[in-house]
């Protein structure tokens, strides 16, 4: 008989991965951390409960855009007064606060509530390589972001 067996939290293993974004894409690489965060790689995924891992990445300062957006991606804030839209392209927030590029788009592909916002204090973002959670042994996780060519596109195969 097919049975379909939902976690418990008391069975829960939370893992630690490592990713180097240097060179990555940014929507390709955070589509696959939000997956990690979230659990669905795991056989054991239950929508209900957090039964994510914790990421860490790394280099967060080197990572790269595709096509215009590098130039013409904006941030939006608003003051909450009026005329106080704020804007700020990549370049600005690459000097002041590089790890807000890839905090805010993991951010946005987690789910919305509690727990997301659960989800999200698992991801743990850095500009350079140095990290303080190196005893936590955090396993190498490998990031598939390359764009695959359609056989429309001339691909073989």
């Amino acid at each position: 008989m097919k049975q379909t067996t939902l976690i418990k939290a008391s069975d829960i293993k939370k893992d630690w991965w490592i990713v180097d974004a240097e060179g990555q894409t940014v929507g390709r690489l955070a589509t696959q951390v939000a997956m990690v965060l979230r659990g669905k790689h795991k056989p054991t995924f239950t929508p209900h409960i957090n039964n994510g891992d914790h990421v860490i990445i790394i280099n967060a300062d080197k990572v790269a855009f595709t096509g215009k957006k590098e130039q013409g991606k904006n941030y939006y804030h608003h003051s909450m007064y009026p005329g106080g839209l704020k804007r700020r392209n990549v370049a600005t927030v690459r000097e002041r606060k590089p790890e807000f590029i890839l905090e805010n788009a993991v951010r946005l592909m987690l789910p919305k509530g509690v727990q997301g916002h659960n989800q999200f204090r698992a991801l743990h973002v850095f500009a350079g390589t140095e990290h303080p959670y190196a005893a936590q042994q955090p396993k190498q996780l490998v990031v598939n972001t390359t764009k695959k060519k359609s056989l429309k596109e001339g691909g073989q195969e």
